[in-house]
C-alpha cells in the first residue's frame, strides 16, 4: 500500500535524477533529449518507467479518439511532464493535473530543463488521490 510518504520519497527521487541529468547537459536542449536521459536514468535506478503513454478521454462512456501523451510515468503513481521553455504557462499545469485525473494518479511533476536551476523551477502537484492516501 503506497502512502503520502512513500509519494513524496519517490517524487524527491526523480527530482534528484532529473538534477542529475541537468547538471551533464545544461539548459538548451530539445525535451525529446532530456526525456530520453531522465528515462535511462529512472530506469538504471530500478524504477517501472512508462513513457509517452497514450491517456485515453471518455466523455459520456465514449472514447474519444484522442490522443494525449504523458511523457513518464514512474512506479504507476507519479506522472512527469518535462518541458524545456523559457516560460511555463498556466496550460502546462492544467495539462498535468488533466492528466493526474485522467490517469488516477496521485501526484505529478512539472519539471523544465530550460534553467539554471531544477529546484527553482520544479513544480510537484497532488490532488484528491494523494490526499486520500494513508499518511
Amino acid at each position: 500500500m503506497h502512502s503520502k510518504q512513500s509519494v513524496t520519497q519517490l517524487s524527491y527521487e526523480i527530482t534528484g535524477l532529473a538534477i542529475k541529468v541537468h547538471k551533464a547537459l545544461g539548459p538548451g536542449l530539445l525535451e525529446s533529449i532530456y526525456e530520453e536521459c531522465l528515462k535511462y536514468e529512472l530506469l538504471k535506478n530500478g524504477y517501472d518507467v512508462r513513457h509517452q503513454l497514450i491517456v485515453a478521454v471518455i466523455y459520456d462512456d465514449l472514447k474519444m479518439n484522442i490522443e494525449l501523451r504523458v511523457d513518464l510515468l514512474v512506479n504507476d503513481l507519479v506522472i512527469v511532464e518535462l518541458k524545456a521553455i523559457e516560460n511555463i504557462l498556466p496550460v502546462h499545469k492544467a495539462q498535468l493535473l488533466t492528466y493526474m485525473k485522467l490517469l488516477k494518479k496521485p501526484q505529478g511533476l512539472l519539471i523544465n530543463f530550460f534553467t539554471d536551476n531544477i529546484i527553482k523551477t520544479m513544480q510537484p502537484f497532488v490532488n484528491e488521490f494523494f490526499s486520500e492516501l494513508p499518511d
